[in-house]
């Protein structure tokens, strides 16, 4: 069944257009990587408060509140920016063991911002009132900004070896 959907997608028009345009491929690189800059960027400036490496004199809460519609307008554009890339040769991407391990880094990633927003952040007003962030917190900024450095490694050599596994 993927590999029939992979068939349909790589034959879509869309996907020929992307394709066999010049341009319009380096033009969607260009906004995946602003996109990942806006999310990633102020993702890792949390994670750093978090850790206690940034940030210190701010509030974990009004930091995240402040960075959040900038990191899901990052989200936004890279997820659309990405898709279309994608689109453009969905048979090469799956086969390419950096962008399988991107995606799986990207679900890793996404596993952990729910359970530090579900579980770890509901005692935020309590860091922000004492000033004291919990090991639990420490241990979710820590292991975000190691698996986005890992997302964004894996995502550069996507480019360098399109090649399936």
């Amino acid at each position: 069944m993927t590999t029939d959907l992979l068939g349909w997608l790589g034959q879509t028009r869309l996907s020929a257009v992307i394709a066999e345009s010049p341009t319009i491929f380096p033009w969607l690189e260009v906004i995946h990587v602003i996109g990942i800059g806006a999310m990633v960027g102020t993702i890792m400036i949390v994670d750093l408060r978090l850790v206690g490496l940034a940030g210190r004199d701010y509030a974990v809460s009004r930091l995240s509140r402040t960075l959040l519609p900038f990191t899901w307008a990052g989200f936004l554009i890279a997820l659309a920016s990405g898709v279309l890339m994608f689109s453009s040769q969905p048979e090469m991407y799956w086969g390419n063991w950096y962008f399988r391990a991107k995606m799986v880094l990207l679900l890793l990633a996404g596993i952990n911002m729910a359970v530090f927003h579900l579980l770890t952040a509901r005692s935020m007003a309590g860091w922000d009132m004492h000033g004291t962030i919990p090991s639990a917190a420490r241990a979710a900024g820590l292991a975000s900004l190691a698996i986005w450095i890992l997302v964004v490694a894996a995502g550069r050599w996507i480019g360098f070896t399109m090649t399936p596994f």
